[in-house]
């Protein structure tokens, strides 16, 4: 059986013009960032039509097939409903009002409400939060260099490690998976939040989080297939006009 994560960091917010690390500050989404998420949402729409076309796969191979694989979970569908779903079962998202309000663009088309878990929100940056990143570098310069060097072993001052924000995070996937197995479903949710959770599936070395990209209204799709998760898309974006991405 598989299950399909849709995982998506919000849309730009207002202020973005000024590049500093918002973290648990609460801010809404800018008109621009309202735009990236509706464009977000059609794209999403195309991806899922894309997934319920029933083709032969190589996971299959790798993961089993019969019963248990996508495309007889797919033909099921098909008996029952005369095609493949290409609806979403649920939409998560985090507790922060920029994640919120993305998560409900996304959930509309669906006729769906959103499911808030407080386990999704951005990483605390404790004392740098609101700063610009050229104020930190002034006043912090060596812990910044510490931090952005090994996010892992150091954190902000006052803030959440690494682990820390892993551990929650990691937890809250963890439930939503074990309820919707088989199942498509959308989680909204932060630039470090989404690197964490795609490092963890790709098993990549927690030192090396910012070698992965998530632009605003990015959409990653992993399969949670019975053997091993497979990243089908990274930072997927449906719009191609450049913005500020400084902020997370």
């Amino acid at each position: 059986m598989v299950t399909t994560l849709y995982l998506i960091r919000h849309g730009e917010t207002e202020g973005s013009e000024r590049a500093s690390y918002k973290g648990s500050i609460d801010v809404p989404l800018s008109e621009n960032g309202i735009r990236q998420m509706r464009e977000a949402s059609d794209f999403l729409l195309k991806l899922l039509e894309s997934s319920s076309t029933v083709k032969r796969s190589y996971l299959q191979d790798v993961h089993g097939s019969g019963d248990r694989s996508s495309r007889a979970a797919c033909e099921f569908d098909k008996r029952r409903s005369g095609a493949c779903t290409n609806s979403l079962a649920a939409v998560y998202c985090s507790s922060l009002a920029r994640a919120v309000r993305s998560a409900e663009i996304i959930a509309a088309p669906h006729g769906l409400n959103t499911v808030t878990i407080h386990g999704l929100r951005e990483r605390s940056f404790g004392i740098w939060e609101g700063m610009t990143f050229s104020e930190i570098k002034e006043k912090y310069p060596e812990e910044f260099g510490l931090w952005a060097g090994n996010p892992l072993k150091y954190g902000p001052p006052e803030g959440e490690s690494t682990l820390e924000v892993k551990g929650r995070v990691i937890g809250a996937l963890q439930k939503i998976l074990s309820k919707h197995r088989g199942d498509k479903v959308a989680v909204m949710a932060h630039g470090g939040v989404n690197r964490i959770i795609i490092c963890h599936v790709l098993a990549i070395p927690l030192e090396h989080l910012f070698r992965v990209e998530q632009d605003h209204a990015a959409i990653n799709v992993i399969e949670f297939w019975d053997k091993y998760p497979v990243v089908k898309l990274i930072n997927g974006r449906a719009f191609n006009k450049p913005d500020r991405q400084h902020q997370v």
